[in-house]
Formats: C-alpha cells, sequence, structure tokens
C-alpha cells in the first residue's frame, strides 16, 4: 500500500482563497475590513520569520494587518497596556502574541488579557473552556488545520476510532475535543502510555504532535489508517554539507507512507494550515463581533 499525501500547502492555499472571497464580500455588503494585530517581543530568529509570513498572507486576503514590536526587555506592564489598547480598539478583530515570550512575562497572563472574542490562537482559558464543553470558541489554529484536513478527505469522521499522541495544551488536548465533537472514539497518549505501539495501531485516525522527530514507525500503524503528522523537527544533515539540517515530523514518513491510507508529509502538510486558519479564526472573530453569519467551512 501505498499512502495518498494530504497535501497542506495546496489545502491551505484553498482556505486563503475562501478566506479571501469572504473577506472582499464583508467589504462590499457591509463596510467591514478584518483586521489582524501581531505582538512580538524580542528578536527571536524563527519568530520574525513566523511574524512576517503572517503579515504578508493577512494583506494578500484583503485583511488589515498591525504588527506591534517590542524590545525584549519590556515590561509586563507595558505589554498589557499594548493588549488592553487593541482589545479596546473596534478595527482590531484578532489579537495575537507571539510565543514564546522572554522569561520576565508570564505568559499564561499574557494570553488571558487578552478579549477572549479576539483570542484568534484559543489559547484563553475561557476558549479552552468553551471548546472543551462542546460550545463556541475560537479554536487553536493548529489543530482546526488538522481536522480541516480529515474532514476534506473522509467527509464524515463520525464512529472513527481517532488517537492522538502528546498532551499539550495547544495541539493534543484541543485535537482531542474536536475529534470528540465530530463523534469520533478519542484516546489521548503519551510518553507514558502503557503499550503504546497497540494503542496507536488501532486507530483508524493518527494525529502525532508529541515533538520526538520520527518516534512514530510504520509498524505502529493500522493498514489503511489516517496520519496526521503535526510535528516540525530539525535533523543534522551530513549528506547536504557541513551545518546543514533536514525538517522531518513525529512520524517515521516512509514507513508509515508504505501502510497508511493517507498521510500529511513534513514539511508542506499541517504546517501552511496554521497561518491560513489563523486567517479563517480572524474572519470568524469579525463576523461574529458584527452580528453576521459565520463562514462555512472555516471553524468547527
Amino acid at each position: 500500500m501505498s499512502a495518498t499525501v494530504i497535501d497542506g500547502k495546496a489545502f491551505a492555499a484553498k482556505v486563503r482563497a475562501q478566506v479571501g472571497e469572504h473577506v472582499a464580500r464583508l467589504k462590499s455588503e457591509h463596510d467591514l475590513t478584518p483586521g489582524l494585530a501581531v505582538v512580538l517581543v524580542g528578536e527571536d530568529p524563527a519568530s520574525q520569520v513566523y511574524v512576517r509570513s503572517k503579515g504578508k498572507m493577512t494583506v494578500e486576503v484583503g485583511m488589515k494587518s498591525v504588527e506591534h514590536k517590542l524590545e525584549a526587555d519590556t515590561s509586563e506592564r507595558d505589554l498589557l497596556a499594548v493588549i488592553d489598547k487593541l482589545n479596546n480598539d473596534p478595527s482590531i478583530h484578532g489579537i495575537l502574541v507571539q510565543l514564546p515570550l522572554p522569561k520576565h512575562l508570564n505568559e499564561d497572563l499574557v494570553i488571558n488579557s487578552i478579549d477572549p472574542a479576539k483570542d484568534v490562537d484559543g489559547f484563553h482559558i475561557s476558549n479552552v473552556g468553551l471548546l472543551g464543553t462542546g460550545q463556541k470558541s475560537m479554536v487553536p489554529c493548529t489543530p482546526l488545520g488538522c481536522l480541516m484536513m480529515l474532514r476534506d478527505h473522509h467527509g464524515s469522521l463520525s464512529g472513527m476510532d481517532a488517537v492522538v499522541i502528546g498532551r499539550s495544551n495547544i495541539v493534543g488536548k484541543p485535537m482531542a475535543q474536536l475529534l470528540l465533537g465530530d463523534s469520533c472514539t478519542v484516546t489521548i497518549a503519551h510518553s507514558r502510555t502503557k503499550d503504546l505501539p497497540d494503542v496507536v495501531r488501532r486507530a483508524d485516525i493518527v494525529v502525532a504532535a508529541v515533538g520526538r522527530p520520527e518516534m512514530v514507525p510504520g509498524d505502529w500503524i493500522k493498514p489503511g489508517a489516517t496520519v496526521i503528522d503535526v510535528g516540525i523537527n530539525r535533523l543534522d544533515a551530513p549528506e547536504k554539507g557541513e551545518g546543514k539540517t533536514r525538517l522531518v515530523g513525529d512520524v517515521d514518513y516512509e514507513s508509515c507512507a508504505a501502510v497508511a491510507g493517507a498521510i500529511t508529509p513534513v514539511p508542506g502538510g499541517v504546517g501552511p494550515m496554521t497561518i491560513a486558519c489563523l486567517l479563517a479564526n480572524t474572519l470568524t472573530a469579525c463576523c461574529r463581533a458584527n452580528g453576521l453569519a459565520e463562514p462555512e467551512g472555516l471553524t468547527a
């Protein structure tokens, strides 16, 4: 068996195009432009690249893009003041504080200072609680992207057996809640799960979000299962030259692709969906703030 490759890059482009169409309609019919504000504290190189990419794609779909770049030694008080100003700005519908923050800042305090209705990362404790109880919430972008790809590939997920490997607040736990919401039978597995290979082997859907490079081999995968690889890990690649690296996921791609029915690659799988879903969440937040119907297919 050779797995169908779920092309996240192509699917993300499709999602961004849908968002762009909705944004154009909001402008023409309601004189509304969704606004996304990104706050970056410090000069982490990876964060800077990510923020630039977000800003570029925000503008491409016709949204308002605002960036606040603060010094690494910015005080908690000053950062909270920026967030408070954005909370009270009616032209801003989505607020994202780029993580990680410098060590002197309390991430939980900062995240929970964002207006939950503008929390397009879906990390605010109110959104976590709403998602966990099956109520309308802002949904974390990476799990939302995984859900969209699974729905697109399978149609209905009802009754399917899903195993999520990883219990993080950012991916593992919300992913499990979303799969439950689509009537899957869900197991959250992790590094201390007994007989982990056997637990994974029973799954129709495997979502690997454990942060360990190539941890899941092909002989853990049930023949025909769908494998969603959330991991992004860098390994040394001396064959490419001195100091070179290669990106791998949390599953061993070659051996898993030989058994699975469908699989996401790394790179080009889940990664591109994260920013696409950030844009979708900003659109959803704008619609909710103005009492308008939410765009179909772009939220949970």
